[in-house]
């Protein structure tokens, strides 16, 4: 009788997903999960901030200083690409995801325990840049970081699937932080709101951050990262040529402006658009905005099966098509305050949101070579979301303040997803067949061509 041929004990095969895949996934879900938490609540208290830390009469005035500094934070975000991104490659994903944790958690707890301007003047105000640039640092890691981490143990025909827990763990951070905010406008009085009210969620993030950090820090790398790591050792990993990445890093920057202006939009701008742009009740425009979130989060994961059922660019050119048909026929809706008519229009965006959300979380894995993906996709993803969605609440509240039209905000998103859209019909590909473990960049053939033989990670 033949007997079977078996692999040598001392040669393994290598790993091609995470052995402990639910525990991966958890471990990205909650430190996600933190990290947004965090980073949301300075918009659902931007009003109240900007009464407190800038001086002046007007609470439109306030609110755009806030804006303002809520913008800051995505400036620091392409440095927090560039530190953490080859932290990522250099020593793990797992390390640069413990770094990320940990900065937003520090930073996020001590925008909590800054004094206002009325009791030190300018210093006030000067600390809560600091502190959200800082935050700023750390977002420049989280998402492309998780995105990496996640995605390099999931199964080749799920990715995106996997992906959509990146999404929908933000839009479940943002919908609590909602609920946190609303649920402290019902039990404070205004005046505990103004003086210690607002702190609390910020308050919070020190627990919120050991937690992600612990388990964090209990993970094992992805076995993309375990592959590079003896490709280095054994001196058969090439150092990466920095041109196998320009394209990938333009194609991130059109369509992550897209999905970041579409998510802070929906995110934050929209709770303070109904506040100060519609007069409508503070604890109303929070509830309002946290249905549309929690239906953007429900169909994040039918958006993944869709992706992996149907691939990356088609759904991710649909959504991107919907930024430019839809928002301005949505803000008209919001515009009448009817809040039938303001959740129907939030419905709306999420359902285009989810898909350009879900496949700019896999394409930021699919686009880039194994070794230099982390520092990559960081630069792509943050260039856009500092100097285009970032930006976006504060130009959305300018637009509706400066022209006196409840509409204008839309007009920003419209002309950012239709400038994308020009660039993504011709040049973004096809990357779900890619071999994430590979130095080859398979969806472009001319670098194919170029840098042929193309180096493998694998030793």
């Amino acid at each position: 009788m033949k007997k079977a041929v078996t692999e040598p004990a001392n040669n393994p095969q290598p790993e091609t997903e995470h052995q402990k895949l639910g525990q991966a996934t958890f471990a990205v879900g909650i430190g996600n999960f933190m990290e947004w938490f965090d980073f949301a609540i300075y918009g659902f208290f931007a009003v109240i901030i900007g009464q407190l830390f800038f001086a002046g009469d007007s609470p439109a005035v306030a609110l755009l200083a806030s804006l303002a500094v809520f913008a800051v934070g995505f400036l620091m975000r392409p440095l927090g690409g560039f530190i953490l991104g080859p932290i990522g490659d250099k020593y793990g994903r797992r390390a640069a995801l413990s770094i990320s944790v940990l900065a937003m958690g520090v930073s996020t707890t001590l925008i909590g325990f800054i004094p206002t301007f009325d009791a030190i003047g300018i210093v006030a105000p000067i600390l809560l840049v600091l502190l959200r640039c800082l935050q700023g640092l750390s977002a420049g890691g989280e998402w492309t970081g998780s995105a990496a981490y996640l995605i390099e143990g999931a199964p080749k025909n799920r990715r995106a699937t996997y992906a959509s827990v990146i999404s929908a763990t933000a839009a479940l951070a943002t919908v609590v932080g909602s609920g946190f905010a609303l649920w402290l406008n019902f039990i404070l009085t205004t005046e505990q709101l103004l003086d210690f009210g607002w702190r609390i969620p910020f308050w919070a993030a020190g627990p919120l951050a050991l937690v992600g950090l612990y388990v964090r820090l209990k993970l094992d790398d992805t076995p993309v990262f375990k592959q590079i790591k003896i490709a280095r050792a054994s001196g058969t990993l090439a150092a990466p040529k920095t041109r196998r990445n320009l394209k990938a890093v333009g194609l991130t920057i059109c369509f992550a402006a897209v999905q970041g202006l579409g998510y802070y939009y929906l995110a934050t701008f929209v709770v303070n658009y109904l506040e100060v742009t519609l007069n409508i009740a503070r604890p109303s425009a929070l509830l309002l905005s946290g249905i549309g979130l929690l239906v953007y989060m429900v169909l994040c994961p039918i958006a993944g099966v869709i992706s992996d059922r149907f691939g990356r660019r088609i759904p991710n050119l649909i959504g991107t098509v919907g930024y430019i048909v839809l928002p301005i026929p949505v803000f008209m809706m919001m515009s009448t305050g009817n809040p039938i008519l303001i959740v129907f229009g939030l419905i709306l965006l999420g359902c285009v949101q989810c898909l350009v959300s879900v496949t700019t979380v896999v394409m930021l894995v699919e686009l880039f070579p194994a070794s230099s993906r982390a520092t990559g996709s960081a630069i792509g993803f943050n260039i856009a979301l500092a100097f285009i969605a970032g930006p976006g609440p504060y130009i959305g509240a300018f637009l509706a303040l400066s022209t006196g039209s409840a509409i204008a905000p839309a007009f920003y998103q419209v002309l950012v997803a239709l400038i994308a859209l020009i660039v993504l019909l011709k040049w973004l590909p096809e990357s779900s067949k890619q071999d994430i473990f590979s130095e080859d960049v398979g969806w472009d053939k001319k670098i194919q061509k170029r840098d042929a033989p193309a180096e493998k990670v694998t030793a």
